[in-house]
């Protein structure tokens, strides 16, 4: 790979740990909000669920529009709806006002990750898709690990506002990069064919260090009027199992990112020891993200990715039954962070295998909204289990049986799609 598509994957991981840490924002504020506004469980995870609400819509509404009128584009308009909904999360007077912006932001993390997972697939080589795709992936707990380092410095010095803040000016920040060095996916231009195609692909393969083209190349599939109906009777079947398995993986996911600093807290930890336990969740996610996308190019998919899911749910249960000791609390926060985000990375390059480039950001688009909504049940139905009088322990059980049917909803997948890759693709 030309250091160009290097930079171009390496401003989309920078991009989904933005997205880590705009979302886990939130989680971070929650207990310093609990205290300001006096909320319970169940108005925290209502809180929380909102930024979900608007991820999901983004990703329905916002995802399919990259694959008619661009990548670049829509990745820009999500950065602008992130950053005005970070900076005035943090002028938020009530619930209310808070969860508006919130749903704001979440319009843009919706929109935001369907398009860099397939630019980053379409900016990568062969051999190095799977792995490209999981270090965009694992940009999510590391924008968890770096913003919730800030996170946990900013609360000892400052309120839960100044956390939206520092995530508004990140985010403008990233804004103006993307605006310099992130061009259209190539893939995409071949096979829109606009009128400036030629001219904008020579423009970007002389950025990249090759050759011009005189022509662009033959196109083997016709673009379709809707979309929509590309999906045929088989791909149906498998977005039907992807969409479900998303589902219940995010029902667990989101109970776990958006409960383990308030339940820290609980434990008789202060808001900032509460950050920094998901930060330890964060960095086993980063390893463990890297480990199953270098797998994936050596060993079948389906069962790393399910194997990833159901250990998820089995440490979620010895989550909810560790005491309230911190380095315990770390350690297992730190293996339960590994196979959390291993399964994200398992279900992002199932997504890159599965949909074809005209549907890709669509499709993706489409698992990742309709998951959304398991997200939002996640933190709410978490915070009503609590609420009720539920038991660590039971609340923790309960919630990972999302994780252990998702497993099962992988496991369903036919094809060969989710196979290693050829070592004849290895050699390209």
């Amino acid at each position: 790979m030309s250091s160009f598509q290097i930079v171009a994957v390496a401003i989309c991981v920078a991009l989904n740990a933005l997205d880590g840490f705009d979302i886990l924002a939130i989680t971070f504020a929650g207990p310093g909000i609990t205290r300001e506004w006096g909320l319970g469980p169940g108005g925290l995870g209502i809180v929380i669920s909102t930024g979900l609400v608007g991820m999901s819509v983004g990703s329905l509404l916002l995802a399919p529009l990259a694959d008619s009128i661009g990548r670049r584009p829509i990745i820009l308009l999500c950065l602008i709806l992130m950053t005005v909904g970070m900076l005035l999360s943090a002028t938020a007077a009530n619930v209310i006002a808070l969860s508006i912006w919130r749903i704001v932001t979440g319009l843009g993390i919706g929109g935001m990750l369907a398009s860099i997972n397939a630019m980053v697939a379409e900016y990568s080589n062969d051999t190095r898709r799977d792995f490209c795709v999981s270090l965009m992936t694992i940009g999510y707990p590391l924008g968890g690990v770096l913003g919730g380092t800030a996170a946990a410095w900013l609360l000892r010095e400052f309120d839960w506002r100044s956390v939206f803040l520092f995530g508004g000016v990140v985010s403008t920040l990233i804004l103006v990069v993307v605006w310099w060095r992130l061009p259209e996916s190539i893939e995409f231009l071949v096979f829109k064919r606009s009128p400036d195609a030629l001219n904008r692909v020579n423009t970007i393969l002389r950025r990249m260090g090759r050759a011009n083209i005189a022509e662009m190349p033959a196109r083997t599939r016709q673009p379709r009027m809707n979309v929509w109906a590309a999906f045929d009777k088989q791909l149906v079947a498998q977005t039907a199992l992807i969409c479900a398995a998303y589902f219940l993986y995010m029902m667990t996911c989101y109970y776990v990112l958006g409960w383990i600093p308030s339940i820290v807290t609980a434990l008789g930890f202060t808001a900032s020891v509460g950050a920094e336990v998901s930060v330890w969740t964060n960095l086993g996610g980063i390893i463990g993200g890297a480990l199953l996308g270098y797998l994936a190019r050596h060993i079948n998919l389906k069962p790393l990715a399910s194997g990833a899911m159901l250990l998820t749910a089995l440490s979620l249960a010895v989550f909810g039954r560790t005491q309230p000791d911190l380095f315990a609390l770390k350690a297992v926060a730190f293996v339960l962070g590994w196979f959390l985000y291993s399964s994200a990375v398992g279900f992002y390059a199932t997504f890159v295998r599965v949909f074809p480039t005209h549907l890709r950001a669509t499709g993706t688009g489409l698992a990742i909204g309709l998951g959304r909504f398991g997200g939002m049940l996640g933190p709410v139905l978490g915070g009503w289990l609590m609420a009720v009088g539920t038991s660590r322990p039971s609340v923790a059980g309960i919630m990972a049986l999302g994780a252990a049917l998702s497993a099962m909803s992988i496991w369903l997948l036919r094809g060969s799609m989710l196979a290693a890759p050829p070592r004849l693709a290895l050699s390209r």
